[in-house]
Order: C-alpha cells, then sequence, then structure tokens
C-alpha cells in the first residue's frame, strides 16, 4: 500500500492502543464466498468486442474456445462472471510494465496522445516525472489544449502532496476530486487503492504502481546495482490494455467519479475503440461496501480451480484463512504453488503477520521466496498458465474489508507466460525460504509474528 492509514503507525510505539484499535476499526469479519464459489453458476456469459456486446451464439463461440485450453477456465469463467458482474471483453492487445521508469514512460506517452481524455484514479498523487516532464505540467497542458483532464486521488494517501500541485492543476481547469477527506472520521478506515489511467476510451494503464516519486529512477541506481541488490529500488507491474478492455476501465473511472459526487466532466471519448489484439480480459471493481468482494470470490475460484500451477507476486501477504486453507490444499494435491514476497517491506507488521503463516505453507509443499532486491509492491497472479491478474489488490484483508480495488483479468496463454518469465526472473534475486531454516528463526521474530496476528484484519 505504501502508506497505511495514520492509526497504523501507532501500533509499533503503544501496544496497547494497537489493540484496541484492531478490536474497534478491524471487528469486520471477512465473508465467507463458500456458497458462490461451489454452486454451478447459470448466469449467461456476457461478452464485448470493439464493436459491443456479441450475441449469444458469439458469446458462446468464444467462451467455448477459451474453454478448451483448460479445465480451470470452464468452470471458472461463469463463477467469475456472476460474481464480478462485468462483461468478458475480446480484441484486446496487453502490455505488461515492469518496475516505474518503464510504466511513468508509457504513461506518460498515453497522455501525450490524449485527444479528449485523461481520467486519472491513484491512491498516492504526486508530481511524478517522465525524462524531464513533470506530471503536473503535463496535465495542465493537456487541460489547456482542451482535453478533458480529472483526477480522483485518495486523501489519505495523497496526504503528502503539495497544495500548490492541485491549485496548478485547478487553474489550468483540471477536475479534481479527494476520495474520502480525513475530515470523514466515519469513513477514515475505507481507501480508494486504485491505480487507473484511462486514455480516450483505447488506452488505459492498472495495476500497482502509484504516481509517487520513489518509483523514479534514483541517482545512484546503477552504481549500487553494479555492487549488488538496491536497496532503493521499487518493483511493480503493471498492464497496458488498448482496446474494449480500456474501455471498461474508463468506465469505471466514470462510475466511481458519480457514486463520489465529483464536478461535472467536460467532453469525454465515448466511441467504442477498435478491436487491436487477440486478449480476453475482465475489469473487476471492487467496492469496500460490496456485500461479495468481487476480486476475493474470483481469486479463491482459480485458486481451487487450478490443476498445474499458482505463481503468486504478493506485495503484502496477509493471507485470509480461506486463502491460506486453499493454498495449502492445492499444494498437497500436487499443484506447484509458488509465492514471491518482500524480503524487506515498507510495512514490517504486515510482514511479521505473512512469515506468521509460513511453517504451515512449507509443510504443505508450497515455495516462498523473499525478493531481496529492493521493495517488491507488485499484486499478480498466474495460474495453469492460461489465467493471470494483475490490479491494486494485495493478498490482505484491508483489500477485502475497506478499500475501493480494481484489477484486471487476462484470459490467455501469452500474458501468463510473460508474468511466469518476470517471476523466474525475481526468483535469481530472491532468497527462497526453507522448512528447516524457518523452524530455526530467532525468538524475536516468533514473538513479533504472533503479537502482528491480532491486527491482520487492518493490514
Amino acid at each position: 500500500m505504501s502508506r497505511s492509514l495514520a492509526p497504523l503507525s501507532l501500533f509499533a510505539c503503544f501496544p496497547l492502543l494497537s489493540f484496541f484499535l484492531a478490536v474497534v476499526l478491524g471487528g469486520c469479519a471477512v465473508p465467507s464466498v463458500d456458497s458462490l464459489i461451489d454452486h454451478t453458476p447459470k448466469v449467461p456469459q456476457k461478452v464485448v468486442g470493439a464493436r459491443g456486446p456479441l450475441s449469444p451464439e458469439q458469446s458462446k463461440a468464444v467462451i467455448e474456445r477459451l474453454g478448451a485450453q483448460s479445465d480451470l477456465l470452464q468452470r471458472h469463467l461463469a463463477i467469475e462472471q456472476e460474481v464480478a458482474g462485468s462483461p468478458l471483453s475480446v480484441g484486446n492487445r496487453t502490455r505488461l510494465l515492469h518496475d516505474g521508469p518503464e510504466t511513468f514512460r508509457a504513461m506518460f506517452a498515453a497522455m501525450r496522445a490524449a485527444r479528449r481524455n485523461i481520467f486519472l484514479e491513484y491512491y498516492i498523487f504526486e508530481n511524478i516525472t517522465s525524462g524531464r516532464t513533470h506530471l503536473v505540467d503535463l496535465l495542465a497542458a493537456k487541460a489547456r489544449a482542451g482535453v478533458s483532464v480529472a483526477v480522483i486521488y485518495d486523501s489519505y494517501g495523497s496526504i503528502d502532496t503539495p497544495q500548490e500541485a492541485f491549485d496548478k492543476l485547478r487553474a489550468a481547469g483540471v477536475r479534481l476530486l479527494g476520495f474520502h477527506p480525513l475530515t470523514e472520521v466515519s469513513a477514515i478506515n475505507d481507501r480508494d487503492h486504485r491505480k487507473i489511467l484511462a486514455v480516450d476510451n483505447r488506452t488505459a494503464i492498472v495495476g500497482g504502481v502509484n504516481l509517487y516519486t520513489v518509483y523514479q529512477a534514483h541517482p545512484h541506481s546503477r552504481m549500487v546495482a553494479s555492487n549488488g541488490p538496491n536497496p532503493e529500488t521499487w518493483h511493480d507491474t503493471d498492464l497496458e490494455i488498448q482496446g474494449p478492455g480500456a474501455a471498461a476501465l474508463q468506465q469505471v473511472f466514470l462510475t466511481h467519479w458519480q457514486d463520489e459526487q465529483g464536478p461535472p466532466l467536460k467532453r469525454f471519448a465515448k466511441r467504442a475503440p477498435s478491436a487491436s489484439g487477440n486478449q480476453a480480459v475482465r475489469i473487476i471493481a471492487s467496492d469496500h461496501n460490496d456485500t461479495i468482494p468481487r476480486y476475493y470470490a474470483t481469486i479463491l475460484s482459480a485458486i481451487r480451480n487450478a490443476e498445474k500451477s499458482i505463481w503468486i507476486s504478493a506485495a503484502y501477504f496477509v493471507p485470509t484463512e480461506d486463502e491460506k486453507n486453499d493454498l495449502i490444499a492445492a499444494a498437497r494435491r500436487g499443484v506447484d504453488v509458488r509465492l514471491m514476497v518482500p524480503g524487506n517491506s515498507d510495512q514490517p507488521m504486515a510482514q511479521a503477520v505473512g512469515r506468521a503463516n509460513y511453517g504451515d505453507l512449507l509443510e504443505a509443499g508450497v515455495h516462498i521466496f523473499e525478493e531481496q532486491d529492493g521493495m517488491l509492491h507488485s499484486k499478480w497472479a498466474t495460474i495453469d498458465g492460461v489465467w493471470s491478474v494483475v490490479g491494486s489488490s494485495n493478498f490482505d484483508h484491508r483489500s477485502i474489508l475497506f478499500n475501493d480495488e480494481v484489477d484486471a483479468v487476462v484470459l490467455g496463454r501469452e500474458t501468463a507466460a510473460q508474468l511466469e518469465r518476470l517471476f523466474n526472473k525475481e526468483v535469481a534475486k530472491a532468497r527462497p525460504v526453507t522448512l528447516q531454516a524457518w523452524g530455526n528463526r530467532p525468538v524475536d521474530e516468533r514473538f513479533r509474528e504472533f503479537y502482528s496476528r491480532a491486527l491482520e484484519t487492518l493490514l
């Protein structure tokens, strides 16, 4: 998350207050989704192409073609349709973006090319740079040129952003919406954790990368990297989508803007985007008010239906009981389960809770790797080489109970293969955690893990 809620910063200094906050703020129980996943859905599949919704016959043909790739998809697609409530879009071109500099280059290129609208929704909104261009300058220039520019930023996540940056954007005509100002005490624990850039209804970027200056290349990065791991580097993953999936992300932004009563927007692109690729994408927008957490249900369904592999990169690994038990069950039935987690985290409490689960996972045969090169902040999973998800949702309680999140599910071998290559690349810089070594860890680490478990619903 990069910035935890203000109360969480008190945990290390005031144990009694920590316990009180865990009881008062974290009393929500993670809802069970077993009944939803275990029944046989009868919801008809909705498939959208570049020219709009496909006919029932066309949709059936698309689903059958996708289902032929894997037994996982045959059953899971119907469950995902029912829980997500959003259609599957076909004809998309996707591209993985790794780490901040590459992601920022893609973002700035898309914004420079904008003709009608630029919509941004970010937990952390700072005046980042790419090359010699500052984000605020670029957005202001596009707004003055007649492009409709609007920004939703989380009021806590962006608390350190200077007011002058927002003033400059407003003066240029940029529409701004601060999500849940801290004066709304009753909603202080509900945050907008989404990361969305949507341009002209045809290009969008989604994932874990915030508009956060820590992602920028550091002056000494090359020198440090040549001598070993670079502690300043933040590793993350975004997904660029061109096609109907980008239009779906733009609609997620517009719906949120309307729900949060943002000011009227100028004209923006509404025309359906042209087909540009062969990837099937489903956008899942989760809201803290959801009765059934949408992303949570779909990731559990995918894990439970996995037959060959489950590879997960988790910035904050604080699994629910169902997530932990489902990973264990998968490993025990022979699925290759691998977890990439931070070796060094900006949220030590979350890391301690995650580590408290290592023993049971390792005993079941789950492979755990701790990233040693900088800070791991990515949130993605790929299953059976055909189902992948990249987004803002962490593998934790907070993304289920409190945050507004957005994730892109991609069906097909192409994106899955890219994520598997990325995982193997990270393994080369990671430390494998063995059951024997874990059993010999120091007593103070065990105590920290035990204490942190009381706070896991807040993390």
